[in-house]
């Protein structure tokens, strides 16, 4: 990365000596960019063309899924202007008259606050005070409002008016993570857009893409990783990206390399491992943990790849030849052959196990001890019987070889009371602390 990468079209000035980081050189700059939300952007091309635009607009969703990015597309949208073209137009390709010092926040008709800074009823009054001006340069006046739920009530209580009956040149654009903190008397004066999450495949393959222009190669099994860790936000995964770049100049970046920088445990290990736990075998399972640990493996992301692991087989129960399973053939026959070897009762207690487990590693001093008390915990549970035929040998009294004895057996003799309040345990619903 000696050299600087090529200017950037709006706002990413890399003509510097400092580097641009991947999401905000590749931030979208069009309608067409924003992977994931045609849903969104058929929405917003149907009200253009109908001529049925809203006065104010709410977009939420999780972090880094492009809500301040589509905030200021619309009002490069609402305000596009070029030689040929005077009215509103999601078509940005070329650039209007006004869309490069949009994108670079400078516009005298384009307003950007962000709440968590400025949460105050003062800072509302500004806006208020402002919206009864004409624009300065541009069709209409926007106001972006960034995290809106940090506003204070009497914030949004004084926006309340305005917002229901603004002038006609204006328009009000939110963006929050926290929809449920937005009153419900803003929300009901709102055009409101929840952008999705973006798929994990989709992600993985716009990381190759940018690979690609980028002239840098990273493994497609480390984008898959990369993609999965970033949970659907763009932004977490160009910045993940950025930072798997660097672990190997000059040379291709590995799905090891990437598991070591995430602090995961090489999946396959953990597909034995769960293999161990789905056998009852607890020596091997308690070694196999305390091995990844060793070598680097967070504990609670080891629980958490055993609960992906636990899902995906029970999906490939569930759904069959249908199920969706990602990875190479061996990794796609082992997890089906889980499926083919545990019962749905099984899986299903050894995911409320799991879940159980890494709220546990979450508070416990030493997360790996609590690993390992779960490997004890999830291996016993193995010689249990699934909760229906205990329910059944309780109620009729019928023995079972479960440790020699059995449940039904057990609770006769007065010894089983253990293991009852065990069993009890490991089925009790998860709940959140």
């Amino acid at each position: 990365m000696s050299e600087s990468p090529p200017p950037g079209l709006f706002g990413d000035d890399t003509t510097g000596p400092g580097y641009v980081v991947l999401a905000r050189k590749y931030r979208p700059r069009t309608f067409e960019d924003l992977i994931g939300q045609e849903a969104m952007v058929r929405t917003i091309a149907n009200s253009f063309a109908l001529g049925r635009i809203p006065h104010a607009t709410m977009l939420t969703g999780v972090r880094g899924v492009g809500k301040t990015t589509t905030a200021r597309l619309l009002a490069r949208a609402l305000n596009y202007k070029n030689g040929d073209i005077d009215r509103p137009s999601i078509e940005l390709d070329p650039p209007g008259e006004h869309c490069q010092a949009i994108m670079e926040s400078r516009h005298p008709d384009v307003f950007e606050m962000d709440a968590a800074s400025r949460t105050g009823i003062n800072d509302i009054r500004e806006i208020l005070d402002s919206v009864r001006y004409a624009p300065v340069m541009a069709r209409f006046k926007i106001y972006i409002i960034d995290e809106v739920h940090m506003l204070s009530t009497q914030a949004f209580n004084g926006l309340l008016k305005t917002l229901e009956e603004p002038p006609p040149h204006v328009k009000f654009m939110f963006a929050t993570t926290e929809i449920r903190k937005v009153p419900v008397t803003v929300l009901s004066r709102c055009q409101r857009f929840d952008l999705k999450r973006i798929d994990s495949e989709r992600l993985a393959e716009h990381l190759g893409n940018i690979c690609a222009k980028e002239g840098v190669k990273v493994d497609a099994d480390g984008l898959a990783l990369i993609a999965r860790a970033a949970e659907g936000s763009a932004r977490d995964g160009l910045s993940l990206l950025d930072q798997a770049l660097v672990q190997k100049p000059g040379e291709s970046v590995t799905a090891a390399d990437v598991r070591e920088m995430l602090g995961l445990a090489d999946r396959g290990r953990v597909l034995d491992l769960f293999e161990a736990i789905s056998k009852g075998d607890a020596k091997t399972a308690i070694s196999e943990a305390r091995s990844q640990y060793d070598s680097g493996a967070d504990p609670t992301l080891i629980l958490r790849d055993l609960l992906d692991i636990g899902h995906e087989a029970a999906r490939a129960q569930a759904l069959g030849a249908e199920a969706k399973i990602i990875g190479g053939a061996d990794w796609v026959g082992r997890v089906r052959g889980l499926a083919a070897g545990l019962s749905p009762a099984q899986l299903s207690r050894l995911w409320q196990m799991l879940l159980k487990a890494l709220e546990e590693a979450g508070k416990a001093p030493d997360p790996i001890a609590a690993v390992e008390m779960a490997m004890v915990r999830l291996c016993a549970a193995q010689s249990l019987p699934p909760p229906e035929d205990a329910a059944r040998m309780l109620r009729d009294g019928v023995s079972s070889p479960v440790n020699g004895g059995g449940v039904a057996s057990k609770a006769r003799d007065g010894g089983g009371a253990g293991t009852q309040i065990y069993y009890a345990e490991a089925h009790r619903p998860h709940r959140k602390a």
